[in-house]
């Protein structure tokens, strides 16, 4: 109950903060992007500032559409182009993911949604955690000083309210709310462009649930463009200035502004014969 209270809440925010609609500038393009037994070829734009919230059942394909948008999983369709700072796209630079490491040199984040078996090393520090991916981006030859891993260490432990004793403590040893804060300081330290959240509220305590829906509206009111998968319907709404229905592991239904509501993402999901086509950004 307190849960769908704070959702309520965030929803409210955003409507009065006048972030119901998609806006900002264009940042990305993904045109027929698709994988075969994964997930049907789609199309999907994002902007800067702005959350994509994406629905659907077990199994519909919100995960494999992650996977494949951040290279986990090659695409075998479509491309991708980097329309950030472009006239409507033109002079667009087509970005090739062959991986992780394309993705995160392009600017990508992603936590994915088993934070235990592929977010954290939980034998290394919160230190070591928090520098995985801004390490991997500026090369393993390149070491990150150790007194600029302690300052970033610190700094997100105090940012995000990481309750630990220390930046050296063991990241396995932290409840699930705080490892997953320790996840998302990873790929805040690499400041993204484009940061997708794979259910980034599974299995932590209300509390947590309420400090990574407001850290959600932060990063995006600096810019930051944010796809947030979720089963929670009730959070996913109140973040999301669009929502993207899956059903059969394709895009069924894109849901803006006053269409956002709890019923009508339950009717796209659960329609036999739902199928429009995004809406203009």
């Amino acid at each position: 109950m307190l849960g769908r209270e704070l959702a309520a809440e965030e929803h409210a925010a955003r409507r009065a903060e006048g972030h119901t609609e998609a806006a900002g500038e264009p940042l990305l393009a993904f045109e027929q992007v698709g994988r075969r037994g994964h997930i049907e070829p789609f199309d999907l734009s994002i902007q800067r500032g702005e959350v994509i919230g994406m629905a659907g059942l077990l199994g519909s394909g919100r995960t494999e559409t992650a996977e494949v948008m951040f290279g986990i999983k090659r695409a075998h369709s479509g491309r991708v182009r980097d329309v950030e700072g472009t006239d409507g796209g033109k002079g667009a630079d087509e970005l090739h993911l062959r991986g992780p490491r394309d993705a995160i040199a392009a600017g990508f984040g992603f936590a994915p949604e088993d934070r235990k078996t592929d977010g954290i090393v939980a034998e290394l520090s919160i230190r070591e955690n928090i520098i995985l991916a801004l390490q991997a981006r500026r090369g393993w030859m390149r070491p990150i000083p150790r007194a600029e891993q302690q300052r970033l260490a610190n700094d997100y432990i105090a940012r995000l309210d990481i309750r630990t004793s220390g930046a050296e403590k063991a990241i396995g040893e932290l409840s699930g709310g705080n490892q997953q804060k320790v996840v998302l300081a990873r790929w805040l330290a690499m400041n993204p462009r484009f940061l997708i959240l794979d259910e980034p509220t599974r299995g932590i305590d209300v509390g947590a649930h309420a400090e990574i829906l407001t850290l959600i509206r932060e990063l995006t009111a600096k810019g930051m463009a944010v796809l947030v998968i979720s089963s929670e319907l009730d959070e996913l709404i109140a973040v999301s200035d669009r929502v993207i229905v899956l059903r059969d592991r394709r895009q069924v239904a894109t849901l803006v502004g006053e269409e956002i509501g709890l019923e009508p993402v339950v009717r796209a999901i659960a329609s036999a014969d739902t199928h429009t086509e995004e809406a203009p950004a």
